[in-house]
């Protein structure tokens, strides 16, 4: 599904860290090597057809790559 970010994250927290990581293998090989960390927050997402709407998204952030392969978990 398509969407867009609209705003700031917020209430965002930490889910898990360096080995804790299911993915931790594919991300180093994709992305490369970084401390990472899965992370979750609260923020308004604009989707394919101009809805805008409150939803907690999970993303993958590692220390010097950035935000990578979010998507939305549930919508508020």
């Amino acid at each position: 599904m398509y969407f867009k970010i609209k705003g700031a994250i917020r209430e965002i927290e930490t889910i898990a860290t360096g080995h804790g990581i299911k993915n931790l293998n594919r991300l180093n090989k994709i992305y490369g090597k970084a401390n990472w960390r899965k992370l979750k927050g609260i923020c308004n997402v604009e989707l394919e057809d101009g809805a805008v709407l409150a939803a907690e998204v999970h993303w993958y952030e590692g220390h010097g790559i950035g935000k990578k392969e979010i998507k939305i978990k549930k919508h508020l």
